[in-house]
Order: C-alpha cells, then sequence, then structure tokens
C-alpha cells in the first residue's frame, strides 16, 4: 500500500505520514521546505514539490506510477495567506493563497485520480479547515480556498465513485503549532489585542474547550484511508473539539487554524 502526503514535512503532514507508515504503508511525501524534507525519516521517499507547479506535480506522479500506483491521496498543501480585511487584500496575496491551497488540491487529484481508476480503488482525502464551514473575517482568500476544496471534493466523489475511489474533506479547526502560532501574531497584531485574548477567544470558541493537536487530524486521515472507512464518501468531518460558528462580535473567534 502507498500513501502519499502533500506539504507532508512537518505539522499536519508529517503527523499523516507517520500515521500511515505506523498503518503499513509505502510513505511519499512532498515539500517545499528543503530543510524539514531533510529531517524526514530516510526510508520515506520525500521530494520538493511545489504543490501549485503542474510540471514538478506531474513528474512526482510518474514516478509513484512506475512505483506501483498510489492507494491513498492526502492532499494537505496549504499556506495561511494574508490576515486582512478584504479591502486591504493585495490581488498576489490573494492569488498565491488560492494558488497553494485550491490549484495544489486540484493537480494532486488529476493527476492521482487516472491511477486509482485503473486500479479501481483509491482513497483521496483533502485537508479544508473550518474556515472551510463558516465565514471569518479578515481571511477572505484562505476562506474562499478552503470554501472552494469542498466543492472540489463534493464533484470527484461524484466522478471517482464508480471507480471505487472515495473522497472526503477534513476540516481541522485551531491546530497547535507553528502556523497557528503565526495566525495568532497576526491576528493580535491587527486587532490591537495580545497572543494570549486571541488564542483564548479561539478556545472558547469550542465546546472542548482546547485547541486541536496535529495527531487528531492525522487519526481521521487514517481512518478515511483505511478499509474501514470504505463506505465514507463525499463527506465533510471536522476535527475541531466542535467549533460552533464564531460570532464575529466575539473577538478572538475569527480565522481558522489550518
Amino acid at each position: 500500500m502507498r500513501a502519499l502526503i502533500t506539504a507532508g514535512a512537518s505539522g499536519i503532514g508529517r503527523a499523516m505520514a507517520a500515521g500511515f507508515e505506523a498503518k503499513g504503508f509505502e510513505v511519499w511525501v512532498t515539500d517545499v521546505d528543503t530543510a524539514a524534507l531533510a529531517d524526514l525519516p530516510a526510508h520515506w521517499h520525500c521530494h520538493h514539490v511545489d504543490a501549485a507547479d503542474e510540471v514538478g506535480v506531474a513528474a512526482l506522479f510518474e514516478m509513484i506510477k512506475v512505483a506501483g500506483g498510489l492507494d491513498v491521496l492526502c492532499a494537505n498543501a496549504g499556506i495561511a495567506g494574508p490576515t486582512a480585511l478584504v479591502e486591504d487584500v493585495a490581488l498576489s496575496d490573494w492569488q498565491k493563497c488560492v494558488s497553494v491551497n485550491l490549484e495544489g488540491a486540484f493537480l494532486a487529484t488529476k493527476y492521482a485520480a487516472p491511477m486509482m481508476k485503473a486500479a479501481g480503488t483509491g482513497a483521496i482525502t483533502y485537508t479544508s479547515s473550518t474556515a472551510g464551514i463558516y465565514g471569518y473575517p479578515n481571511r477572505a482568500p484562505y476562506a474562499a480556498a478552503k470554501w472552494a476544496i469542498i466543492g472540489l471534493m463534493k464533484t470527484t466523489a461524484m466522478e471517482l465513485g464508480p471507480w471505487g475511489i472515495r473522497t472526503n474533506v477534513i476540516c481541522p479547526g485551531a491546530v497547535e503549532g507553528p502556523r497557528m502560532e503565526g495566525v495568532l501574531q497576526r491576528e493580535a497584531a491587527a486587532k490591537g489585542m495580545t497572543r494570549d485574548q486571541v488564542y483564548d477567544g479561539y478556545a472558547a470558541g469550542t465546546s472542548m474547550r482546547s485547541f486541536v493537536e496535529v495527531e487528531d487530524v492525522a487519526n481521521m486521515a487514517v481512518f478515511l484511508g483505511s478499509d474501514a472507512a470504505r463506505m465514507v464518501s463525499g463527506q465533510v468531518i471536522s476535527v475541531d473539539g466542535h467549533t460552533e460558528n464564531p460570532d464575529p462580535k466575539v473577538e478572538g473567534c475569527s480565522a481558522s487554524g489550518r
């Protein structure tokens, strides 16, 4: 069995890769962080690939095809994008955010689908966000891309289902780690708040009163890639400690943690 995790060198992606390895999968990882790739286990198949670069993605999937095909794709690549009011977002920042988050998922799917169709089986799991479910002030590019990923998944579930291929979306909430820390710092600066005030606002917006750990998201990805989930497709599954629809009047509840 073979699993590919995009943006798999750190954070959620690395936890996914470790989870699939623990279940006996041969692990393939892409990332643009050279240093993080160098720190991964030597027996993983690690490749420096920009998720939004079609030439690089196509070359990677040709290697996977030669190696024997793909059973599971975790389209996990994403960037946080700018934290700003929509009128203050530069078009170039919008385009970069949408390119990595949405076009990266599209390209991975485009090249995985023929291999999985040939095999008559497969599982594709996209990493969206709670920003793909609710509206989030100050995060227009990110939220737009994450909503669009759900549309992509719903469509691919219908297109690929007849070939035994399942597609689903995971929506992480606020996840402990460097990316979320960056979001907290930027939002605190934008709102004139402290980092801890923003953190507490996020935690208070969940019924579990807690952030999510990367392993929580990885465990869901491993389940969705397993035979235990053989009839789970076309679903949007939150791993967020139950985040209610954020009230924009509540300080600190205005961005996603993915």
